[in-house]
This record gives C-alpha cells, structure tokens and sequence, in this order.
C-alpha cells in the first residue's frame, strides 16, 4: 500500500483533474463524506467545487488549502480489500489525519490498468474557518499504512520504494507520460524551465526542439533515444514550461530556500508512488500477456 499527500496548491485543480478523468472514463465517481447533499454525484461539478470553495472562502489568506491524497493499492493489495473495506478505511484514514469531518470526494482511477484513488478535500475548517494543523501528515499516512496492512494482513513489502525510468519496454507510455507531466506541474518548487528538465531526467525523458515545435523522447539516460518520439501537442496535459502562452501558468514567486528541502521530500513520495503504478501496470500487462500465450499454446497442442 502507498498513501501519497500531494502538494498541490490550488482546490480547484486537483478537484478538476478528477473530474476530467471521469469525464474521459478514466475515472469513476467512488465515495464523498460530509456532503450538503446525500448523494453530491447526483448534481454537475459546479456544485460539489462549490461545496469546497464556499469552505475556503472562511480563511481566504491561507495559501496552500488543497488536500490532495492518493490511495494506492498494490495488485496484490487489491485482492483482500473490496469497495466496502476501502471506503472504510479511508474514512478512518482522514480522520486519522484530522480531516474526518471535513467535506471530501473520492475518485477511482483506472488510468494505469490498475485500480487507485484520489480524495479531494481541503485544509480549511468548515466550522472554524482556521487551517487545520497539517504537521507530520507525511508521517501520520506512513504509521495509517502500517496499522491498514496489520489489520488486514497485507503484504508490507509492497510497500518498499522503487526506483522507475521510462524504458524501450515501458506500456502506455503516453498516459502514463501524462501522468507524470501533471504531477510535476503541481510542484510550487519546479518554478524554472531547467529545474523542469531535471526532474524529466530523473525519469529518462526528455523534450527537443523538432521543426517548428517539440517531441517528447525517452532515452537511455545517456542521451539515446530509445522509443518513438511522441508530438508535445499530442498531449492532453503538457509541461507547464512548454504550453502556449496563452496557457502559461502564472509564473510562480520564490520560495524561500528554508522550504526547499520537504518539496524535495515531497517530490522522491511522489517519484515512489509513480513508479509503483508503472510497475504494477506493466507487471499486469506482463502477466496478461503470458496467459495469452499459455492459451494460444494449449490450443495449438489440442
């Protein structure tokens, strides 16, 4: 199991983000607590964002009011724990957290062959208006993991980190390349085009000037290109650095050096939980592959 806190400073982003991927069915409306209405999903987005900013509205100089968690279950995490079981846990998990009462929408992913979720909540007390003491979260989602595996007998070693790259033999890389452009552009901290690159790196991708535009390359982590190159303007969700003027995300301020190194903590949770949704889709990806071949050998036997 991975539990992740995202660092993403605006609500209505993340909230978005979810909605789209409903949108696109790449994502399924799943649980909501604490709701004005019984069943929020019954109503347009307009309304549940409404729900959430009318909260934020209370304590509108606090700057980072998101609460952005993305719950992730390993394949084989998946098998012991059903809807109900999950909804129950992450009920105790944003209580856990001191977020039990706060207004919040859960949303199941399946973007990467494999089942996660995310919870959109925010920061701002909805009966106080004050921010809630987001102290130790890191570490309070890290004991919340330990407890959830004991109790259910989870294996903990899915839990481990693992280091990714882009290779020649990655699956879905597009989607997944999405996926990554996103997270990053969420980060306050990559605030420069070359700081941008760097993370990419670390990931063995990279984006070149081609004609009149860019492609989008991943390399050997030498330089090589090892996969077709993909068009930037095929992507959905493009690098904050790379996207049309007109599209520019307000340049962000400074952040003061003292900040510098949670962000980067932030960022190797971040680099964990990416690389455990690609290795989980392409060992499902693997395991369905070797099944059809199985199959097309028994036929070929009979």
């Amino acid at each position: 199991m991975v539990i992740v806190i995202h660092q993403t400073s605006s609500t209505e982003n993340a909230f978005l983000y979810n909605e789209k991927k409903v949108k696109e069915k790449q994502a399924a409306f799943f649980h909501s607590r604490n709701t004005k209405a019984i069943n929020p999903f019954f109503y347009d987005k307009s309304h549940r964002l409404k729900e959430l900013t009318d909260i934020e509205k209370l304590n509108p100089r606090v700057k980072n009011k998101c609460l952005h968690i993305s719950f992730n279950p390993s394949v084989d995490d998946s098998l012991k724990l059903n809807d109900q079981i999950i909804r129950k846990e992450m009920d105790q998990l944003m209580q856990y957290m001191g977020y039990g009462d706060q207004t919040y929408f859960v949303y199941k992913h399946k973007d990467l062959e494999r089942m996660h979720f995310h919870i959109v909540s925010t920061r701002i007390d909805k009966y106080t208006g004050k921010k809630i003491k987001d102290n130790y979260e890191r570490q309070k989602a890290q004991n919340f993991i330990k407890e959830l595996e004991i109790r259910h007998q989870l294996d903990h070693k899915n839990s481990e980190k693992v280091a990714f790259k882009f290779s020649a033999r990655s699956r879905n890389i597009k989607q997944s390349l999405e996926g990554l452009f996103y997270q990053i552009n969420q980060m306050e901290t990559i605030n420069t085009k070359e700081l941008y690159e760097e993370r990419m790196k670390l990931f063995n991708v990279e984006i070149r000037k081609s004609g009149r535009g860019h492609i989008v390359v991943v390399t050997d982590g030498n330089g090589k290109v090892i996969r077709y190159p993909i068009r930037l303007s095929k992507f959905k969700e493009q690098p904050k650095f790379y996207q049309k003027e007109k599209q520019q995300i307000e340049k962000p301020k400074q952040i003061e050096h003292k900040d510098t190194s949670r962000h980067n903590r932030m960022f190797v949770d971040f680099l964990n939980e990416f690389s455990k949704q690609i290795r989980h889709q392409e060992l499902k990806n693997s395991n369905v592959k070797q099944l059809k071949s199985r199959k097309k050998k028994r036929k070929l036997r009979r």
